[in-house]
C-alpha cells in the first residue's frame, strides 16, 4: 500500500502517537509501587509534560504537543521544571510552529538546539524475510534481565544500570498495544526492539543492536517483523524516530518508510 502524501491532520496523527505511548510509557513508571523514579506526566492544553526524575536525558524530560494555542501554559510548564532543578526541551513540529511561539520561547532564553526526524509507512502483510543467521520472536515475560543487558550493550549504556532498564520495561509487558522482542544472530542473543499499538497506529518505540552483531540486518529484520505485526493488528499506520540522516534513519527509508516532518528540539531558558 503506498504511503499516504503529507498533511497537517496526517502530521499531528503522527505527533499524537509520540505522545500516546511516551504517557503510557510515563504512567507505568509512575505506578511502580512508590515511584522510585521519581515519573510525572502532566496536560497543560494539547501539551504533554513528561519528567523523571532518575533519567536526566532530554527524552524523558520533554515537553511535546507544544503550539501556538498553548502559549499561556509556557510558564506554568517552566515553572514546573525549574522546582525540580531540572534542564529539558520543547520539542516544535513544523505543521504547529508559528513564529509567535518560536519569539516567546526565544524570549525566555530557549534557543533552537538540534533536530529529530519522525518517519512513517504502512503495515504490511507481507511475510518477513530476514537475512542468513537472522531470527526474531517475541521477548517472555522472564526475559527482562536479558532485555536489559541487550539494550544497555546496544546504545552503550553502562550494564551495571541493565537491572532499572529492565524493571522499567517490565512494567508495560502487560500493558494493553506493547510488545518487546528480541533478535538473534547464528543463534546469538543480539538486540532488542519494542514497538506500541494504539488507536491504529504502531509506533516504532525503541530498537538496538549489541555492537558485535551489526551490519548484519538485524534492525532491518526488527523493521518488517513489526511491520507485519502491525498489519497483523489492523493498524493502519507506522510511527517511528531517528536522529536525521543517521544509519537508523537510512535503514527505515530502505525499508519503505517516508521522512514526515523533522522537529526542532528547544533547549536552554532562563
Amino acid at each position: 500500500m503506498q504511503r499516504p502524501v503529507i498533511t497537517k491532520a496526517l502530521a499531528e496523527k503522527m505527533e499524537q502517537s509520540e505522545i500516546d505511548f511516551m504517557s503510557s510509557r510515563i504512567d507505568a513508571i509512575a505506578a511502580r509501587e512508590g515511584n522510585p523514579m521519581g515519573a510525572e506526566l502532566l496536560k497543560f492544553g494539547s501539551s504533554a509534560v513528561f519528567y523523571v526524575r532518575e533519567m536526566p536525558w532530554g527524552s524523558f524530560n520533554t515537553v511535546k504537543g507544544i503550539r501556538s494555542e498553548n502559549i499561556e501554559y509556557v510558564d506554568p510548564i517552566i515553572s514546573f521544571f525549574r522546582e525540580r532543578n531540572r534542564p529539558f526541551q520543547f520539542e516544535i513540529t513544523p505543521a504547529n510552529s508559528s513564529n509567535e511561539l518560536l519569539t516567546y520561547l526565544s524570549d525566555r532564553g530557549f534557543r533552537h538546539s538540534g533536530f529529530h526526524t519522525t518517519l512513517y509507512g504502512v503495515p504490511s502483510m507481507d511475510e518477513p524475510v530476514y537475512a542468513e543467521g537472522i531470527s526474531i520472536r517475541e521477548l517472555q515475560a522472564d526475559e527482562f534481565e536479558l532485555y536489559g543487558k541487550l539494550h544497555c550493550l546496544g546504545t552503550g549504556l553502562n550494564v551495571e544500570g541493565a537491572g532499572h532498564v529492565a524493571d522499567n520495561n517490565r512494567v508495560l509487558f502487560d500493558r494493553p498495544g506493547w510488545r518487546f522482542y528480541i533478535g538473534f544472530v547464528d543463534d546469538q542473543p543480539a538486540g532488542v526492539a519494542v514497538m506500541y499499538m494504539h488507536g491504529g497506529t504502531a509506533s516504532y518505540t525503541f530498537a538496538a543492536t549489541v555492537p558485535e552483531f551489526r551490519r548484519r540486518g538485524l534492525q532491518t529484520a526488527f523493521l518488517h517483523k513489526r511491520c507485519y505485526d502491525a498489519a497483523r493488528s489492523q493498524c493502519e499506520l507506522i510511527v517511528s524516530q531517528a536522529a536525521y540522516a543517521s544509519t537508523s534513519q537510512n535503514n527505515m527509508e530502505r525499508a519503505g518508510f517516508g521522512i514526515g516532518y523533522t522537529k526542532a528540539v528547544w533547549t536552554g531558558g532562563k
